[in-house]
């Protein structure tokens, strides 16, 4: 309650961005110094598995606008590389409009040979974008937090204007660029909310902001799943219910509504004693399965788990209302098992690990899918219990607090699936895993891992999951 914007990691990408479209904005040196600090040794930025591309670029292109020669030599020499190999790109959001914004930002700078595009991808995306812009037109909503791919013609912005606060597409980038060549109507505001970010942040910046509703759901579901006792303020709850309307809710002003968003904050409402009937979720089914929002290219697993979540939560916590959406619960818990990979565990499009994915369906499955799937759950728990790493975490990369939490969740949550065969087994492995968490101990700088235009890290959401595995773990050997 006391920073509702959320707390959200600063991101290179974005930072980046700030650096090219507001050197004038508060910051500026301390963005180039960010930059240059965080840049790997290899002279690249982000994460392994493609997801280097997007940082790098952006963080290359703005160092060759403020002139820092070496560190954007060795960025250059890094893209080069990468794009002289077939690395796929991961599913992130507008990735097939901001890698070539991008690129070609970076060849209209004299760089040499021009940097190619990465296979699959041509400029046809980003221009039929940016005539849309200049011609003034609407855009659909989903594409503002991406404005910043409109280049040039993002100034003014045409019939886009910010929210209450201030902000385009809750994107510190976006809003700077549809400042760009001087929007007069509503600036003020703009120019106010890019100064508070950048005040907050210390310069850099982060991929979104703000996040209001995705925070306090995801963080009020962790804690009551896992029972931590908690008193949650009636301000909070109350917000949480304003915010669901009949088209659902989004993650924070500036964004569109999204089935994620919403199906969380409905599930934490009934797990907080005041569920809402979540009709709203109708407008985002497909009739296969549910998008995150109508038009979405692409297919989440965790939304379609959350969905469940949400519609399961509100049967089984209003007895009047048991049969309610039985068809649609049915549907969705069927397609999370189908999309189960042959090894037991589940990847997603809005996390890069599988840790994350996995969880979400082990919950959904195991608490409002029926005793029909608790092998599915079981397949994913062994799937956990076999990559436990020997200093007791959990990760893709490396293990990290956050993995180790969501493995720990799943071996210990569900408890109507939990096999015998295999309890022991558990329990030993979440010991391994609530000590290494110990050790590791309360830290600010988790690596980013959520699914943004790059990798981001919502710090009070994985603090919170943290918390809630570490209290299962203690309850469970206080009570054995």
């Amino acid at each position: 309650m006391a920073t509702p914007w959320g707390q959200v990691s600063a991101s290179i990408y974005e930072t980046g961005r700030l650096v090219t479209l507001a050197p004038w904005l508060t910051g500026h040196d301390e963005r180039i110094d960010y930059l240059v600090r965080t840049q790997r040794p290899d002279g690249s930025w982000g994460a392994p598995d493609g997801y280097s591309l997007v940082p790098t670029l952006s963080a290359t292109e703005a160092l060759l606008t403020a002139g820092a020669a070496e560190p954007a030599a060795r960025g250059l020499a890094a893209l080069r590389e990468w794009l002289s190999q077939e690395t796929p790109l991961p599913d992130m959001p507008a990735v097939d409009l901001i890698v070539p914004s991008l690129i070609a930002l970076i060849n209209a700078h004299d760089v040499g040979e021009p940097l190619p595009l990465p296979p699959g991808l041509d400029y046809s995306r980003m221009e039929r974008l940016r005539h849309v812009v200049a011609s003034g037109a609407e855009l659909p909503e989903k594409l503002l937090h991406s404005f910043e791919v409109a280049g040039i013609a993002a100034g003014g912005g045409g019939s886009v204007r910010p929210t209450m606060i201030g902000t385009i597409g809750a994107s510190p980038a976006a809003t700077a660029a549809w400042l760009g060549t001087g929007a007069l109507l509503d600036a003020d505001s703009a120019r106010s909310h890019l100064e508070a970010v950048a005040t907050r942040y210390g310069g850099p910046v982060p991929v979104g902001l703000p996040i209001t509703v995705f925070e306090r759901g995801w963080v009020l579901t962790w804690l009551a799943r896992a029972g931590v006792p908690v008193t949650v303020p009636p301000e909070m709850v109350a917000d949480l219910r304003a915010a669901i309307g009949p088209a659902g809710t989004p993650a924070g002003p500036g964004l569109p509504a999204d089935a994620d968003t919403t199906a969380v904050a409905l599930h934490a409402l009934a797990l907080h004693g005041m569920a809402r009937d979540p009709e709203s979720l109708l407008a985002f089914d497909t009739g296969t399965h549910f998008c995150t929002w109508p038009g979405e290219d692409g297919f989440s697993v965790s939304v379609n788990a959350h969905v469940l979540d949400a519609f399961g939560a509100y049967a089984a916590t209003r007895p009047d209302r048991a049969d309610a959406y039985a068809g649609v619960r049915e549907r969705v818990a069927n397609l999370l098992a189908e999309r189960q990979r042959p090894d037991g565990s589940w990847d997603d499009r809005w996390h890069a690990s599988p840790y994350y994915a996995t969880l979400s369906c082990v919950l959904a499955l195991g608490e409002y899918a029926g005793p029909r799937f608790a092998p599915a759950v079981s397949r994913a728990r062994e799937w956990v219990l076999a990559r436990q790493r020997p200093d007791g975490s959990w990760g893709r990369w490396e293990g990290t607090p956050e993995e180790t939490a969501y493995a720990m969740q799943a071996l210990l949550l569900p408890e109507a699936v939990r096999g015998d065969e295999i309890e022991e087994q558990a329990k030993q492995a979440a010991a391994r895993g609530y000590q290494y968490l110990l050790r590791t101990g309360e830290i600010s700088d988790y690596p980013p891992l959520w699914h943004d235009k790059d990798l981001y890290t919502p710090i009070a959401v994985v603090r919170a999951a943290i918390l809630a595995s570490r209290y299962l773990f203690a309850s469970m050997i206080l009570t054995a």
